[in-house]
């Protein structure tokens, strides 16, 4: 019999078909060994990443736009930063934000070793504050904060974004929950910024079906 090897818990599952999921995995080429280790991390001690499959989406949508000024919102350990900040290059800068102190100190000490702590800077606290506070504009903000926040980033987020910038959004198909009934609290969330995101005038909107869904605004 075969021993089923346990997925790490940042594959998620659930939308796109198991055999199709794992083809996409399987034939990635090799992280170098500061990401491979957070890959680990992560799967150890459940920090919430995007996987290797959906930071190469964000690296190529960066280096496309020529992006050079990154707001991420909902950090973690820094994983997504790192590539973020890998695709702005030596001039380019990323902010991260996080609400816990021992994340972003995790995360400091992957940014030194990956050779990019200069790229970014980083933010303790309150990632809907700190957004709201800034006056200048984005090249790219990423979301990944609690779901149930999702709309109130959808406001904050458009002012701040540049024309011709883009909104990125994790977790946009939610495993396949949005269609279930009696929906809680956090799917209601996305289910509205979906709808928002959509309908807004200001956007130009996809949803790419890779991991857990992430949702690709252009401003327009």
């Amino acid at each position: 019999m075969t021993k089923q090897v346990a997925q790490p818990d940042w594959r998620m599952g659930g939308i796109t078909q198991p055999e199709v999921e794992d083809y996409l995995y399987e034939t990635l080429p090799p992280r170098d060994e500061v990401l491979a280790e957070m890959e680990a991390d992560a799967t150890r001690n459940d920090y919430a990443i995007v996987g290797p499959v959906v930071a190469r989406v964000l690296y190529q949508l960066a280096v496309i736009s020529g992006a050079k000024k990154i707001f991420e919102m909902g950090s973690a350990i820094g994983y997504s930063t790192i590539w973020w900040a890998r695709a702005v290059g030596e001039d380019g800068r990323v902010i991260y934000t996080d609400g816990d102190p021992k994340r972003a100190e995790k995360a400091r000490r992957y940014f030194d070793r990956a050779g990019v702590t200069k790229r970014i800077k980083v933010r303790v606290g309150d990632a809907l504050e700190f957004l709201s506070e800034e006056k200048e504009q984005y090249d790219i903000i990423f979301n990944d904060v609690d779901k149930v926040d999702y709309p109130r980033v959808f406001r904050l987020a458009l002012p701040r974004l540049k024309s011709g910038g883009l909104f990125i959004t994790d977790n946009v198909l939610w495993s396949g929950k949005l269609r279930k009934p009696n929906p809680d609290a956090p799917t209601k969330a996305i289910l509205e910024f979906n709808k928002l995101i959509f309908e807004s005038p200001d956007l130009f909107t996809t949803i790419l079906p890779i991991r857990d869904g992430v949702a690709v605004c252009i401003k327009k």
